[in-house]
């Protein structure tokens, strides 16, 4: 699942994969086809990172 703000409705919205009806390859990614909440159909780049994503210290491993 993931967020998306709809250009019909211009709610911020939680899609889930039962909304998703086509993913597709493009130049910038994974393209998700998908219908909103309010019943329109909206299209939006899937990424697996956020741009403004800050990295994160590793703990220490455990003695064993």
């Amino acid at each position: 699942m993931f967020t998306h703000t709809c250009t019909a409705c211009a709610q911020r919205q939680l899609i889930f994969l039962s909304q998703v009806s086509a993913v597709a390859d493009s130049p910038r990614g994974p393209l998700a086809t998908f219908t909103c909440w309010c019943g329109a159909e909206q299209t939006a780049l899937m990424s697996l990172t956020s741009s403004s994503a800050t990295p994160v210290e590793r703990e220490p491993a455990l003695a064993a």
